[in-house]
């Protein structure tokens, strides 16, 4: 995912989209968030995650 799409996303985005923008696989990004290890806030919705887009944009312009 590139920087100029991480502009383009909703406010929320699921595990999978926020795992891409970091270079994660899908499972280890259920992993983490499973076990409150994922490297930014995660919401979790019943039995889904979901990342807040500041939250990940805040994460990546970090590094």
């Amino acid at each position: 995912m590139k920087y100029t799409d991480l502009a383009d996303l909703p406010t929320v985005v699921g595990i999978t989209t926020a795992a891409r923008a970091l270079g994660l696989s899908r499972t280890y990004a259920y992993h983490l968030a499973k076990h409150d290890k994922f490297p930014c806030k995660v919401i979790r919705i019943g039995t889904s995650y979901r990342v807040p887009a500041a939250a990940l944009r805040a994460l990546l312009e970090a590094d």
